[in-house]
């Protein structure tokens, strides 16, 4: 069965950095392409970063120079990398795996990020 378990996340300040991490089982990790969203209060899930299985990145532009996304196919791990974080940066994080029209979701990680 799928797993996807996200960790890493918790309260800085503006400025701050996060690294995200979503530990993946139950499929064929480095064959695919793994995804972060967010959902703020109040607004739909969003996605965030994305990262194909020969490494190639997308990132929604709200988080372009800040955020990073890389994975380790080694540990089966995608990680995300958040830098010169910003109030509106305040979210659940969810990892996602996208299999032939079917979503799969980690329980998300609360990054709030306030003074």
């Amino acid at each position: 069965q799928v797993q996807l378990v996200e960790s890493g996340g918790g309260l800085v300040q503006p400025g701050g950095s996060l690294r995200l991490s979503c530990a993946a089982s139950g499929f064929i990790f480095r064959l695919n392409t793994m995804a972060w969203y967010r959902g703020a209060p109040g607004k739909q899930r969003e996605l965030v970063a994305r990262i194909t299985a020969l490494g190639s990145t997308d990132y929604v532009d709200s988080v372009k120079g800040r955020f990073a996304i890389s994975r380790d196919n080694a540990k089966n791990t995608v990680y995300l990398q958040m830098n010169s974080l910003k109030p509106d940066d305040t979210a659940v994080y969810y990892c996602n795996y996208r299999r032939e029209g079917i979503d799969y979701w980690g329980q998300g990680t609360q990054v709030t990020v306030s003074s």
